[in-house]
C-alpha cells in the first residue's frame, strides 16, 4: 500500500548511487502503474534533493488515480488489456486512505519542473492513453524534456508483445 512502493523504490535508488553508480548513468522506466511510481521517484529525489536520473522512460503509465481522462471510456472497447472497475478497486487498494490526487498517488496532479527527460509511449487505442498525453503536455509546461511517442491503434503497454509477429 502507498506508499510503500515510492519508498522502496527510493531505497533502490539511493543503494545505486551508495554502490558508486552515478545518477547520470541511470535511467528509470516503468510500465503501467510502474510509469506512474517512476513519475512518483522523481518527484521525491527531486523534493529531497538527491541527484536526479539521467532520464525516465515511461510506458504506458497511469498517472491519475481519479480516473477522470476521457479514453478510460472512449478506448474501453479497444484496450483489452486494461479495464476500468479492476482499475480502480485496485488502485482503491494501494492508496488506501491517501488522496488519489495527492501528487505522490497521482503525479498528473504534482509541479512537475525540474524533472529530467522523459521518454513517454501509449497506444492511441488504450485506455490510458489521456494519462500520458494530459502528463506529456503537463511536462512540457513545466519546462521538462519530453519525447512522447503514440503508436496508432495499439492498446496498454504493447511493448510487452513485440515478440509476435503480428
Amino acid at each position: 500500500p502507498f506508499p510503500a512502493a515510492v519508498e522502496d523504490a527510493l531505497a533502490a535508488y539511493r543503494w545505486l548511487l551508495k554502490e558508486s553508480a552515478q545518477a547520470n548513468q541511470i535511467v528509470v522506466a516503468g510500465d503501467s502503474a510502474g510509469g506512474g511510481l517512476t513519475l512518483s521517484l522523481l518527484l521525491s529525489l527531486r523534493d529531497k534533493g538527491l541527484p536526479l536520473p539521467a532520464a525516465a522512460v515511461c510506458l504506458s503509465p497511469l498517472t491519475d488515480m481519479t480516473f477522470s481522462g476521457e479514453s478510460w471510456t472512449t478506448n474501453a472497447r479497444t484496450d483489452f488489456m486494461l479495464k476500468r472497475i479492476p482499475a480502480v478497486k485496485s488502485a482503491e487498494i494501494y492508496y488506501r486512505e491517501a488522496n488519489p490526487r495527492a501528487p505522490l498517488v497521482s503525479p498528473l496532479f504534482a509541479e512537475l519542473a525540474g524533472l529530467p527527460p522523459l521518454l513517454i509511449q501509449v497506444g492511441s487505442a488504450e485506455i490510458l492513453f489521456d494519462d500520458a498525453t494530459r502528463l506529456a503536455a503537463a511536462a512540457r509546461a513545466a519546462g521538462v524534456a519530453v519525447t512522447q511517442q503514440t503508436w496508432a491503434g495499439l492498446f496498454h503497454v504493447f511493448q510487452m508483445f513485440a515478440f509476435l509477429p503480428e
